[in-house]
């Protein structure tokens, strides 16, 4: 188990395995603003595209100058991030002691089978009401704020104190687990706001200082160095890690990581130790990735993946040897699924992927997120090696399958303006998705890959990760199946079985319930 803390149960319990994971959930909470990019609505100008209210999402971007040195002292640096870090308080539901099992299964390939895995989250009796601390950052100036997926997830009410006193109610915009991000807006403006830097510039031995609240002690800094970056576990999330030695302790997940002029470059997520504290290995999102995740949410209420359809993976120096290449940077292609982008772009099993849109690719991971980030229907060269020799072809990114929604869509359905289970994405179990969640060959039914906040689906307990095998006692057997049956709704409430971690239960979906 974890050894992980919280304001309401200080003690710790020593993990009887050697490694543990953890993200520490008690913390802080970084506001950002600035003025160089802005979404916006077309049809409602001033007003974020697929949101209902609030301004523009600007963030504030500085380049890197290595140039200059702190002179002895970060003080400087501190007071003027300081004001941009805030405490989340959470109030769940649902007990919390652990990661679900897709995101535990996506941690042991990389740090091993023999260790223990575990984001933490306040722990006490399960049933009852439950309360922790997270971290974050407020992506605007006008209230919106950036913060882990972990440390919001199953929560049914959420606080955010600023760090002059003042505590606002937040809503929960968004979620992306497969990035661990979430956005929150509160009603407040003219708030302190962190500059990004350009992650992608960072490099290993740059200084860095991590903001945020250990153990719900109060706010707190600590230095370190980039110590690697591009980390990721299996491959099954979309995962960059940047890896540091600045202390991070449980209480800091979703506080900033900042450089020596104080630039925003990662929101710190996890921690690998032996007992649950520092001890010199903590991993922080970038901020790039955090700017294109937050980005989507405020413009499509979702984060919209791109999609080629076909299984890659990395080179090992035997599989260079075996397809004569001289170096193993890139991407293998092992499948190209029948009818999707990879084959009519003409792509082949065997082809190794070398650039993507003009991007260099290190390995299947990068190009999975290089993917992964490509608007749908954006046309982008592939550079691949095909038998020794190099070649380019051009591909049509296609939208990822988990955005079919199993949702309210008004062009569709029985025209009630109703579906039972409105605001839930879904896809069929394929042998990746089987993998991460740890599903049985055998099982049948629609993954869950996403469940928008305040739906009746999130509160009747529904998330991503779960697998729907029966809705109102009608057998799923794939995504189809799952949208098809949520189409007319025999009644208000709606029975669901599902399937996960390792477990089935039954749910009832009321569409009367408000988030």
């Amino acid at each position: 188990m974890l050894n992980i803390s919280t304001p309401e149960h200080p003690s710790h319990q020593t993990s009887t395995k050697p490694w543990t994971l953890g993200a520490a959930l008690l913390g802080a909470t970084v506001l950002v603003g600035g003025s160089t990019f802005a979404l916006s609505n077309p049809d409602a100008p001033g007003k974020p595209a697929g949101a209902t209210a609030g301004p523009d999402l600007r963030v504030e971007h500085a380049p890197v100058d290595r140039g200059r040195t702190p002179a002895g002292s970060f003080a400087p640096i501190v007071q003027k991030v300081a004001p941009s870090v805030v405490e989340v308080f959470v109030t769940s539901k649902a007990q919390r002691q652990q990661l679900s099992g897709q995101d535990m299964d996506a941690f042991r390939q990389f740090f091993g089978q023999g260790r223990n895995f575990n984001f933490g989250g306040p722990e006490g009796p399960s049933g009852g009401t439950q309360h922790g601390l997270g971290s974050g950052v407020v992506v605007s100036g006008e209230g919106y704020i950036l913060t882990n997926n972990h440390v919001v997830k199953d929560a049914s009410e959420i606080r955010v104190a600023l760090a002059d006193g003042r505590e606002f109610p937040a809503k929960l915009v968004g979620t992306d687990p497969k990035t661990d991000v979430a956005l929150l807006k509160i009603k407040a403006e003219k708030l302190p706001a962190v500059t990004f830097a350009d992650s992608a510039e960072l490099a290993v031995g740059d200084v860095v200082l991590a903001v945020g609240n250990p153990f719900g002690i109060g706010q707190t800094v600590t230095q370190g160095i980039v110590s690697a970056k591009d980390r990721v576990t299996d491959g099954g999330q979309d995962e960059d890690y940047i890896q540091t030695d600045a202390a991070i302790n449980p209480g800091n997940s979703g506080g900033a990581l900042v450089d020596v002029e104080g630039r925003l470059v990662g929101i710190n997520t996890a921690i690998l130790s032996r007992s649950g504290g520092n001890q010199g290995i903590g991993f922080a999102i970038p901020s790039n990735l955090c700017q294109w995740v937050m980005t989507s949410l405020v413009k499509n209420g979702r984060v919209e993946r791109g999609l080629m359809g076909m299984s890659i993976q990395n080179l090992t120096p035997a599989l260079a040897q075996q397809f004569k290449l001289d170096r193993i940077n890139g991407a293998l292609v092992a499948d190209v699924v029948s009818g999707g982008a990879a084959e009519a772009a003409g792509l082949k099993s065997r082809d190794v992927i070398r650039q993507f849109n003009g991007q260099p690719v290190k390995d299947a991971s990068q190009l999975k997120l290089q993917v992964a980030e490509t608007a749908p229907g954006t046309k982008v060269p592939v550079e691949v090696v095909r038998s020794g020799e190099t070649k380019t072809v051009e591909a049509t990114v296609r939208r990822a399958s988990e955005n079919k929604l199993a949702a309210n869509d008004p062009d569709r359905g029985s025209g009630n303006g109703k579906e039972a289970l409105a605001g839930v994405a879904v896809a069929d179990l394929d042998r990746s998705s089987r993998s991460q969640v740890n599903a049985p060959d055998d099982l049948q039914g629609a993954l869950i890959t996403e469940v928008q906040p305040e739906t009746p689906a999130y509160e009747a307990g529904l998330r991503p990760g779960d697998v729907i095998t029966e809705i109102n006692r009608r057998p799923i057997k794939n995504a189809d199946d799952a949208v098809k049956n949520t189409e007319k709704p025999v009644g208000d409430q709606t029975l669901v079985r599902v399937w996960t971690h390792g477990g089935t239960h039954y749910l009832t979906v009321d569409e009367n319930t408000v988030g």
